[in-house]
């Protein structure tokens, strides 16, 4: 089977599953077993695929059609211009994510932070690219000792010394830090259950968030100031619907925070940033 016709045929299988992102997983996937980029696909799209290649490809658009994830079918997935290696133990990075990534990094410029902790890290995506786009000396913690191999891994993939840690959330946390950043469970429980197929396949500890979606946000709000340098600020990444709720809950244990909302690109607002 030439490429062309693998991608067509790929595509045409997985739209019923993936829809207007058919084309692009197809594409994904060939690059993935090929090795060669998107114009290198087109460039040599008569080329025929290896038996080892096709197999390899039949294997993922089965594993597809279960309603696995891309990411974890391929084992990496790209945030911040950076390839993290993903694990069912630890959620799937996403574009979402960066609109933290980029907050926390605009900060930690603007007030010449030194210091990161990225608590509940699961592939430790948030935490190492503060590292290496910010320079920042970042501790990694998660209550999952497989996250926290993972985030090690990743790191040390990526080329960044980190501080790893198993915590649940601060319990196991000294010292202060300039900045927090967390992306913590924030569905509620009620939800889990209706949330798309694809979701079945990452991990619920890391997905829920309680009855109200909240639990995680009542311990930040509890213990994040104790653990900032003076100056320093929290970074939280939210459900598209939360900011209001978790403002308030920030606010009701210090009135005088400084909060700001932030938007991701769909628009949501995915981002608040707290400061004593």
């Amino acid at each position: 089977m030439k490429l062309w016709q693998a991608r067509n045929c790929i595509k045409e299988n997985l739209t019923s599953i993936s829809g207007d992102e058919a084309a692009m997983e197809a594409g994904i996937m060939l690059s993935h077993v090929t090795g060669l980029d998107a114009l290198e696909l087109l460039m040599q799209a008569e080329r025929e695929l290896l038996p080892a290649e096709l197999n390899t490809i039949e294997l993922m658009v089965k594993r597809r059609l279960d309603n696995e994830p891309i990411q974890y079918i391929l084992g990496e997935w790209e945030l911040m211009g950076l390839t993290f290696k993903t694990d069912k133990c630890a959620l799937i990075p996403r574009q979402d994510t960066e609109t933290v990534i980029e907050a926390a990094l605009k900060l930690s410029e603007k007030h010449v932070y030194r210091t990161a902790l990225d608590i509940c890290c699961g592939t430790g995506c948030i935490g190492i690219s503060l590292a290496r786009y910010g320079g920042l000396d970042v501790t990694l913690a998660d209550i999952s000792r497989e996250c926290v191999a993972l985030a090690a891994e990743n790191a040390k993939l990526l080329g960044v010394d980190v501080n790893m840690l198993c915590s649940d959330m601060f319990s196991e946390i000294a010292g202060k830090f300039d900045i927090i950043v967390c992306n913590p469970p924030y569905i509620r429980t009620h939800d889990i259950s209706l949330l798309k197929p694809e979701l079945s396949f990452e991990p619920r500890l890391a997905l829920d968030g309680g009855e109200d979606g909240l639990d995680f946000y009542r311990v930040l709000a509890d213990g994040f100031e104790e653990r900032l340098n003076r100056g320093g600020a929290l970074v939280l990444e939210i459900g598209y619907d939360q900011a209001k709720s978790v403002s308030d809950l920030l606010l009701k244990r210090n009135n005088g925070l400084y909060i700001e909302v932030l938007r991701d690109l769909s628009g949501n607002e995915r981002c608040i940033i707290a400061k004593p």
